[in-house]
């Protein structure tokens, strides 16, 4: 997989992880303006009364900050039932903690990009020992990258600078100031550096390229022994997990959109804001097999039979 210096936005080559004959349909999707949305993020274009009902799923300080349709709450719920459903993110894990998703509690989830595994909530481990020594051992130094971005970051559009998770940085910055220029020149900075760079609202990424969540996905899909291993995404931190598997969709937003991108196996949707997250849980869906439940007991079924 190769990247331009300008954008790091990955070839569509696709490299999907190879499917089993058995075993579960793996569903993975970024949160943030994939499946979940900010008051701001939501694109409500038509008239109020047609507004959908919304559910929130992240308060945070007090405060509601995340949604998704009702309708897009019930098809998660039926997905987490009918497939191995991961959260991937770029969130660090204490962000990830304050979504309350619909349905099932994920048996694993990936955060900060692929730096860590969530297995029933908790961290692996080895997996992030793992991901520490291959950064240290190809990509310079976070430090190096963050007094990189104090030197050159202008104050007059930037509103907060952070690290997450000792794994990479990111800008808060005003977006209507912020010049892409200075994005521009930033990655082509970074990458050679062995880092990429991801505009995404307000937030700018400075990330190490081997960080990865196709390679967290491969590894799950390997645990679990997925059989077919879908995803969906809307930023340029998305494209190799679009990439990684076997069917793929991206919404009609987002920096992948604004750059055209897709690949063979991604269908690029034309719905943008949350109608979205509806529509990528109903194509998902096509590709999980219906479980099958018990219907009500029959006169000859043992559950209908009298007691002693």
């Amino acid at each position: 997989m190769t990247a331009t210096p300008t954008t790091g936005i990955p070839d569509p080559v696709p490299t999907a992880v190879a499917p089993t004959e058995e075993g579960p349909v793996l569903a993975a999707s970024d949160l943030d303006r994939t499946l979940i949305y900010s008051a701001a993020a939501l694109a409500l274009t038509g008239p109020d009364e047609d507004a959908p009902r919304l559910l929130c799923v992240e308060v945070y300080e007090a405060r509601p900050l995340s949604y998704l349709t009702e309708t897009a709450a019930g098809l998660l719920d039926e997905l987490g039932r009918r497939a191995h459903f991961v959260p991937a993110t770029t969130r660090t894990r204490e962000q990830y903690r304050r979504v309350g998703l619909p349905g099932p509690p994920p048996r694993h989830a990936i955060c900060a990009n692929g730096g860590h595994i969530l297995v029933d909530g908790r961290t692996d481990p080895d997996w992030h020992r793992g991901v520490c020594e291959t950064l240290e051992a190809r990509c310079a130094p976070l430090g190096e990258v963050v007094e990189h971005l104090r030197r050159t970051a202008d104050p007059g559009w930037l509103r907060k600078r952070r690290t997450a998770e000792d794994l990479f940085a990111y800008l808060v910055v005003e977006r209507e100031t912020f010049p892409d220029a200075w994005a521009e020149e930033l990655a082509a900075w970074a990458a050679e550096r062995g880092w990429t760079v991801s505009v995404q609202g307000r937030k700018v990424y400075a990330v190490p390229a081997p960080l990865t969540k196709s390679s967290a996905l491969a590894e799950v899909a390997r645990r679990v022994g997925a059989r077919h291993v879908l995803a969906a995404g809307d930023s340029l931190l998305d494209a190799d997990l679009l990439l990684a598997a076997d069917t793929g969709w991206r919404p009609g937003h987002g920096e992948l959109a604004e750059a055209g991108w897709t690949a063979p196996h991604v269908t690029a949707l034309s719905e943008r804001g949350v109608s979205c997250g509806e529509r990528i849980l109903r194509e998902m869906l096509r590709y999980a097999p219906a479980v099958a439940r018990p219907g009500p007991p029959g006169p000859s079924s043992p559950a209908a039979a009298p007691g002693p």
